[in-house]
C-alpha cells in the first residue's frame, strides 16, 4: 500500500514539474500568427523543500520572416496554479505518508484532503473570495455575435463556456467566454497527469450579455471595410491575456481595432473593450484587468476593504518583462488580487491627472465571486447586478460561489 502510494506521488511530482513548451512566431499567408510550438523537452526540477520547488520553462520566440531572429530565454516561477498545484501535492503527499505510516498501511481514506475557503481548489485555500470575471454589455445583436467570433478565432483556447436565452421576445442573451472550466473544484473528467490545465478548474470568465432592449449602442464601431474606432471611455486601459496563439487577421475580420502589434498587440474588441494580448504560457490565459485611475492610492484603500493586497505582477513569459514580447510592469502602478491564483486588476495612474477618468459605458462589472457565510444565502433572492463602484466608476458585482456553481450547470453549453 505504502509502496503503491509512493509510485503515485513521483509520477504527480514529475506531472507537475515538466517543461510544457516554447514560443514561436510564424506567418502564415497574410496572417500573422504568434504561437506555441510543442514540447521539445522535459525537465524536471524539484528540491526537497516544496517552498524552493521550482518549474522551469525554456522559451523561444522565432519570426519566419527575411531576418530569421530568434530570441531564447529561460526562467523560473512560483506563482503559478502549477507551483500552487505541485506544492499542494507535495504536502499532501507527506500528511498522507505520515498517515499511512501510522496505521501500518492497513487503512485508506476518501475525504477531501483540501479544506480551501473557495471551493475545494488548493489554490484558493488562501481566500475566501476571487475576481472571476468581468461582464460587458452588448446594445445590438450582430454585435453581440461578431464579438463571440473576435474573441473565439483570436485566441488560441477561448471557447464559448455557457450560454442562456434565445431568439425573439426581447429576451436578456449571456454567453461566457473562457479558456476552461469556471467551477471551483476539480472538474471529474480532469486526470493527472494526462489532463491539460484547461480542464482544471477555477477559470476566469468574460461574460458578454445582450439586451435587445438597450436603447442606444454603447459602442459604435467607424463605418467602412475596417474598424478604427477606439474605445469608448478610458477607465478600463485593457484586458490582459497570456495566449498561446492569437491571430490578428481574426481580430480585424471580426470588427476590432487594432491599435498596435509590436511584440504584442493592443485592440479594442468589437463591443468596445480594450484587449491586450501576449504570446505566453499562463494556467489561466486571464490575467488582468488595468484600469486608470484618478488615485492610485485611493483605488487600492478601495480594493484593500475587498480583500484584494498587493501581489507579485504575473507575467506570460518566462524572462519577466525583459524581453521584447512583454512589456514590464508599468512604473508606480501596483497590482491587487485576491489570491496569487486568481485574476487580478492593475492600478495605473491617470496620464492627466487634472482629467477626470471617462467610464467605458460597455463594461458592466468586474465578479467577485465569495464564499457566503454558511456555504449559503439561506434561499433568499441573489442580486448579482453591481452594486458599487470603485474611485474610478468601475462597478463591481458581487457573486455568492454556491450561486456560481448552480449557474454553471445550468447553463453549460451543450456539445454538440
Amino acid at each position: 500500500m505504502v509502496a503503491s502510494f509512493s509510485r503515485l506521488i513521483v509520477i504527480l511530482v514529475a506531472f507537475l514539474s515538466r517543461d510544457v513548451s516554447s514560443f514561436s512566431t510564424i506567418r502564415s499567408g497574410s496572417d500573422t500568427i504568434l504561437k506555441l510550438s510543442s514540447t521539445q523537452q522535459h525537465q524536471r526540477l524539484l528540491s526537497s523543500s516544496p517552498r524552493s520547488s521550482r518549474v522551469l520553462l525554456s522559451a523561444q520566440s522565432s519570426v519566419n520572416d527575411d531576418d530569421q531572429d530568434q530570441i531564447k530565454a529561460a526562467s523560473t516561477s512560483n506563482n503559478t496554479r502549477r507551483s500552487m498545484l505541485q506544492q499542494a501535492v507535495i504536502s499532501t503527499s507527506a500528511i498522507l505518508s505520515s498517515t499511512l505510516l501510522a496505521t501500518g498501511g492497513g487503512t485508506s481514506t476518501s475525504s477531501t484532503i483540501a479544506n480551501a475557503a473557495m471551493g475545494t481548489l488548493p489554490e484558493f485555500e488562501d481566500t475566501n473570495a476571487i475576481f472571476q470575471g468581468v461582464t460587458i454589455d452588448v446594445a445590438d445583436k450582430a454585435q453581440y455575435e461578431e464579438t463571440i467570433q473576435f474573441f473565439t478565432n483570436s485566441f488560441d483556447g477561448m471557447t464559448v463556456l455557457r450560454e442562456r436565452g434565445g431568439d425573439g421576445g426581447g429576451i436578456v442573451r449571456d454567453t461566457w467566454l473562457g479558456f476552461g472550466p469556471e467551477t471551483l473544484s476539480i472538474p471529474p473528467s480532469f486526470e493527472l497527469p494526462v489532463s491539460s490545465f484547461s480542464q482544471y478548474g477555477g477559470h476566469a470568465s468574460i461574460h458578454l450579455r445582450y439586451d435587445p432592449k438597450a436603447a442606444s449602442l454603447l459602442y459604435k464601431r467607424s463605418s467602412g471595410e475596417y474598424n478604427n474606432e477606439p474605445a469608448p471611455g478610458d477607465s478600463i486601459a485593457y484586458l490582459q491575456m497570456g495566449v498561446p496563439q492569437y491571430r490578428i487577421s481574426q481580430m480585424v475580420k471580426y470588427g476590432g481595432n487594432v491599435i498596435d502589434a509590436y511584440g504584442w498587440v493592443n485592440v479594442v474588441s468589437p463591443a468596445g473593450l480594450p484587449i491586450r494580448s501576449i504570446v505566453g504560457i499562463r494556467p489561466d490565459p486571464i490575467m488582468f484587468l488595468a484600469i486608470n485611475c484618478a488615485d492610485v492610492k485611493q483605488s487600492e484603500e478601495f480594493y484593500n476593504k475587498l480583500g484584494f493586497i498587493r501581489q507579485d505582477f504575473p507575467f506570460a513569459r518566462p524572462n519577466s518583462g525583459q524581453g521584447q514580447f512583454e512589456p514590464p510592469q508599468p512604473n508606480k502602478s501596483v497590482y491587487l488580487a485576491p489570491s496569487p491564483n486568481s485574476m487580478g486588476v492593475l492600478l495605473l495612474q491617470n496620464k492627466n491627472k487634472k482629467k477626470a477618468v471617462v467610464p467605458n459605458p460597455v463594461l458592466r462589472s468586474i465578479n467577485v465571486v465569495y464564499n457566503a457565510p454558511g456555504g449559503d444565502n439561506g434561499g433568499a433572492p441573489v442580486n448579482v447586478d453591481p452594486t458599487i463602484m470603485d474611485p474610478s466608476s468601475i462597478p463591481v458585482a458581487f457573486v455568492p460561489q454556491e450561486y456560481l456553481e448552480e449557474e454553471i450547470k445550468l447553463t453549460a453549453k451543450v456539445s454538440s
